[in-house]
Parts: C-alpha cells; sequence; structure tokens
C-alpha cells in the first residue's frame, strides 16, 4: 500500500475510535435567583 493510503487509513481509524468512545456526562445546575422581598411602603393605602 502506498503511503497515502496509510495515512488516510489510520486517520479514518482514529476517527472511529474518537467516535466511539465514551462520552463524559455533564451536569448543569442552575441555582435558584436570589431576590429580596419587596417592602410594604404605605403608598398606596
Amino acid at each position: 500500500m502506498s503511503s497515502t493510503k496509510i495515512t488516510v487509513l489510520a486517520l479514518c481509524m482514529a476517527a472511529f475510535v474518537a467516535g466511539c468512545a465514551k462520552k463524559e456526562e455533564v451536569v448543569y445546575v442552575d441555582e435558584p435567583a436570589v431576590t429580596t422581598e419587596p417592602v410594604y411602603t404605605g403608598k398606596y393605602k
């Protein structure tokens, strides 16, 4: 085989192995938004 065919075959094998590799599980946690409670000012009595 020529060196070009071997190189292409090696790249294809590397892509195949990388595609079939076990994926790392990523978990995103959204923290609840911190808000202040409204203050009663007596404006609307």
